[in-house]
């Protein structure tokens, strides 16, 4: 069973009634981000209750010494942990004496929580009887700003309904915090000092091991009924910890407020001894605004992230607000200010996983910053990769390839692969692929073909460098074939021949060697620079050509397909539809052997070639392999249903595409993997805009032309996105009768729609 208590609404997540089973699941679902921290959606006041207590510093990690049973050469020393940092968010509230606590209090009414989307914010209301008998109304309201992404902020009003009564606020910082996702149960901070001056507190901390210095700082102010109070705190200090505490007495009917500001500057960004000075300013500055200023200004920063980003949907509401929550999700996690940060796979909503970077970066995340911003976030993306190169190339050297060769990590954060799975960290080696598709993709969306020559062409000779040495001669083949892999479908491990990566080896080899010729003639003293670092051979680029040509795949003459790999067929090929629902998912029900063994897939693996390549196959051949793969894929890999819902809208199967959409769309909402609770799945998100774009809008660059096939599901009356072509914003509309186009720009566009040539001009509509 999926959850469904997620109330549907166009732009907000909501949920009413107090759920003690669901507090986990929420604080996933609810959490809040900026691009340089973010935080689940803890309460601020006390719970005893089960939670997962969750503050993220983006770009802040720890090298968690790696934990295995059994070590091999070429292991990563440590996996790299999303860090638990210092909480600023608390407040104890302490009513007549007793702690508000929602776990123990008599009755809890009323309860609502909403994550508002459009404006960025997110708010908590109940009614709740504590065990002393005092009935109190609580609100709050919380964002951490756009504008100040060093600063959030909090108002949290108490209001008396049934008698007089004592109220205390407790804000404090807590620098005594654990991460859930720990190896060795290490100590990750060392609290360098805690201290305070007037109102304003900070807590200076240090990562063990890698060294990041924060300061986690508060100030909080208070009105009674509307009106400004001015009340001494008696402190209490400790080595990890410090809090303030303000009284107020209530009459029955009376409000007591605090407004809280808090945040974390770092040495990322500042002089690691500046960073209480920094912290001081940003205080100051949030003073000076006021909290209901700086809720406007973070209303303006999300207006205009949606005037480019949103997809709007008429006719259905939860297809509406699954869409709208994922753009949200991305949009918090990655806002492309910072070249030096990636898109985490939970982001700042859990620990899972470890590491900021992984291959759906390059193989989700880039059309989605391609097309809602503009080409230097993606372009960020890409010098990203550039920048670790040499740290691709000292990890295809531990796993024994040398002469240049690059392996990118399957997961990391500073270039080192952290990930210590060995059929991860060792076989999964397809990540090379995507990272070089990329390149090839950032190309042919935006036209800037400068990145290739001045940082590109090097990453690709690393990468071809591996894939020709990664290759093996068989003889018995007559081929080039590829050992001991895992392909995206991660439900078979060391695996002979994964059609896939086979494919985007042999591909990686022939644009490279296409780019090493454009570049030597365009570009002559780039080449000639790379040259005189890389020293490419004419020798070695005849391997490569050797290597390409003769590559092998696995293909069945009789079913007239290619196999996912070698013994794909010796399975018993028995259909998801003949599994029985009470053993799904089954990676939580089955044995890791019984799952090798199974015909299932986890995710789109030889459907993913089809999809990255969709221009070297037949809409027949894609019909083929769609027919015989589906049957098989359990999606129970986040990035699976989008590739689906793609490959489902170009055969015309719109039922099937707009299923796939909302399991995508709606994967945490519906939790439809169980497993909500550990965070979201923040870089599947990107496919779900995907879907609707590439999907359902069918967009693609042919030629050099932006092109679109553009299909409705039957239950909607009309969709509407926009995508910024080479600094021209398109705004497409598809309602069931006509497809309206619409050019933001300075010049005439023709683009291709239904294999016909439509030219739009600025501020004109084109009906098609």
């Amino acid at each position: 069973m999926n959850q469904n208590y997620i109330i549907p609404n166009e732009w907000s997540i909501i949920e009413e009634g107090f759920d003690k089973d669901r507090v986990m699941s929420s604080e996933s679902l609810f959490s809040i981000g900026n691009g340089a921290m973010g935080q689940r959606a803890n309460f601020e006041e006390t719970y005893s209750g089960p939670t997962f207590q969750g503050s993220y510093i983006a770009g802040v990690y720890y090298p968690d010494k790696t934990r295995v049973g059994w070590w091999k050469n070429g292991y990563p020393e440590y996996f790299a942990k999303v860090l638990n940092a210092p909480s600023w968010i608390g407040i104890n509230v302490i009513i007549n004496n007793e702690i508000l606590d929602l776990n123990t209090c008599d009755t809890v009414s009323d309860f609502k929580r909403e994550l508002n989307m459009k404006e960025g914010w997110l708010s908590r209301s109940f009614v709740a009887t504590l065990k002393n008998g005092i009935q109190v109304e609580v609100k709050s309201i919380r964002f951490l700003s756009l504008d100040l992404d060093e600063l959030g902020a909090i108002n949290y009003s108490v209001k008396v309904l049934n008698d007089d009564a004592t109220v205390v606020f407790e804000p404090y910082l807590d620098g005594g915090i654990t991460n859930e996702d720990s190896n060795w149960d290490d100590k990750f901070w060392d609290i360098l000092s805690v201290t305070r001056e007037d109102e304003m507190a900070f807590i200076q901390a240090k990562t063990m091991k890698t060294g990041f210095s924060t300061c986690t700082f508060m100030q909080s102010t208070f009105k009674m009924n509307d009106e400004d109070l001015q009340i001494a705190p008696n402190v209490s200090q400790s080595s990890t910890k410090i809090s303030f505490s303000y009284s107020a007495n209530l009459s029955q009917g009376d409000t007591f407020s605090i407004t809280k500001y808090g945040g974390y500057t770092v040495d990322r960004n500042h002089d690691k001894y500046e960073l209480v000075t920094a912290a001081k300013n940003v205080l100051r500055k949030a003073q000076d605004y006021g909290f209901t200023a700086l809720l406007e200004q973070q209303k303006n920063a999300w207006s205009k992230i949606w005037d480019m980003a949103d997809i709007t949907i008429s006719g259905d509401i939860e297809a509406q607000q699954g869409i709208r929550f994922n753009i949200f999700h991305l949009n918090q996690t990655y806002l492309g200010t910072d070249p030096t940060l990636n898109i985490g796979p939970k982001g700042f909503t859990g620990e899972k996983y470890g590491g900021s970077t992984y291959w759906d970066t390059e193989a989700y995340c880039l059309p989605f910053y391609m097309a809602t911003k503009n080409q230097s976030v993606a372009r960020n993306l890409l010098e990203y990769r550039y920048h670790h190169l040499d740290k691709a190339i000292e990890n295809a050297e531990k796993l024994g390839f040398n002469s240049g060769a690059a392996l990118y990590p399957m997961v990391t954060m500073n270039g080192e692969e952290c990930h210590n799975e060995w059929e991860i960290t060792f076989q999964e080696i397809h990540r090379n692929g995507a990272i070089a598709f990329a390149i090839f993709n950032y190309y042919r969306y935006t036209g800037d073909f400068s990145y290739i020559p001045e940082m590109g062409l090097e990453v690709l000779i690393g990468i071809a460098r591996f894939w020709n040495k990664r290759a093996t001669y068989s003889t018995a083949k007559d081929k080039y074939v590829i050992l001991g892999v895992t392909g995206p479908n991660e439900y078979e491990n060391n695996i002979n021949n994964n059609w896939y990566t086979n494919y985007i080896a042999k591909w990686c080899l022939e644009y490279t060697m296409e780019m090493i010729a454009k570049v030597k003639s365009d570009y002559p003293s780039d080449f000639t620079r790379i040259q005189e670092k890389a020293k490419i051979s004419d020798n070695e680029l005849a391997d490569w050509k050797n290597v390409a040509d003769a590559m092998y795949f696995p293909y069945h003459e009789g079913l007239n397909i290619y196999l996912q790999q070698d013994g794909f067929l010796d399975k018993e090929l028995i259909t998801v539809a003949d599994l029985p629902e009470d053993q799904r998912p089954i990676n939580q029900k089955w044995s890791w052997d019984r799952i090798l063994r199974s015909p299932y897939i986890k995710q789109a693996d030889t459907l993913q070639g089809f999809y990255f390549f969709e221009d070297h196959f037949s809409t027949e051949e894609l019909e083929r392999h769609f027919d015989f793969y589906e049957p098989f894929t359990v999606h129970e890999s986040s990035l699976s249903p989008c590739v689906h819902s793609i490959q489902a809208s170009k055969l015309n199967r719109m039922e099937q595409a707009y299923t796939f959409y909302l399991r995508t769309s709606r994967l945490d909402l519906d939790d439809y993997n169980h497993e909500v609770h550990e965070g979201l799945h923040i870089t599947s998100m990107a496919g779900t805009w995907m879907s609707i774009v590439e999907g359902f809008g069918g967009m693609r660059i042919k030629n050099d032309q932006l092109t679109f096939e553009p299909r409705i599901p039957k239950n909607w009356d009309a969709y509407s996105f926009k995508v910024n072509f080479r600094n021209q914003i398109v705004n497409v509309k598809v309602n069931q009768q006509k497809t309206v186009f619409e050019l933001e720009g300075d010049a005439d566009l023709t683009i291709k729609v239904n294999d016909k040539d439509i030219t739009i001009s600025p501020d004109e509509l084109v009906v098609v």
